[in-house]
């Protein structure tokens, strides 16, 4: 559960056929407002709310928590009792923590900008088509993004992945993960700042010993 998590929080820092010409005009416009976006905000904090749901469990669990991000390298998620869970991402460690205080230390940080290179680049959206089949649409308040895996490495572990964006200031909203494990995640975020420093304890991590 604990890894599967960690995926979801990589997922939210970062994250075919051809679309038909209105379609690719909507994703290039959200495209390029998600990179104005990253460029204007260089902190976050909120509170999300995830509701996890699956064949084996008898009712959904729903997680309450809180975030922070900084840029494109540091990410803090803290689910609070009964289940209690605390994920911190900096630069290159991500360490899960759970509520027995016992610390999983996972080196990802060359990923994690292999991944992010191959997204910023001019390019990049090409590299989605690729991977993806990409559906869009909007609604007075929202843009939505269906992402359906082509490739391989992304089937494996996915079934789709949906982002819904505030069509104000292209922050997220919601992230939906619908995994290969049987497993669906519904995560609903609430920004509550923007661009406040932060203590530098936020983003503190274990490193390997």
């Amino acid at each position: 559960m604990r890894m599967r998590l960690a995926f979801c929080v990589v997922a939210l820092l970062m994250l075919p056929r051809l679309l038909p010409a209105q379609s690719d005009d909507l994703l290039m416009r959200i495209w390029n407002g998600v990179q104005q976006a990253q460029g204007k905000f260089t902190t976050g904090c909120g509170s999300v709310v995830e509701t996890r749901t699956s064949r084996l469990m008898v009712k959904p669990m729903v997680l309450h928590g809180k975030f922070c991000a900084e840029g494109m390298t540091r990410f803090s998620l803290e689910y609070f009792a009964p289940n209690d869970l605390r994920i911190r991402f900096n630069t290159d460690y991500l360490n899960v923590t759970d509520a027995e205080g016992k610390t999983e230390v996972l080196e990802i940080g060359r990923g994690v900008r292999r991944a992010q290179s191959a997204f910023s680049r001019e390019s990049s959206i090409e590299g989605l088509k690729k991977n993806f089949t990409i559906t869009t649409q909007e609604n007075s308040r929202e843009y939505e993004m269906k992402f359906v895996p082509r490739s391989e490495n992304f089937r494996r572990r996915l079934n789709y992945l949906v982002v819904k964006l505030d069509k104000r200031d292209f922050l997220p909203r919601s992230l939906e993960v619908d995994g290969k494990s049987g497993v669906n995640s519904v995560f609903l975020i609430d920004f509550t700042s923007l661009n406040t420093k932060l203590p530098a304890e936020t983003f503190e991590v274990s490193k390997p010993k």
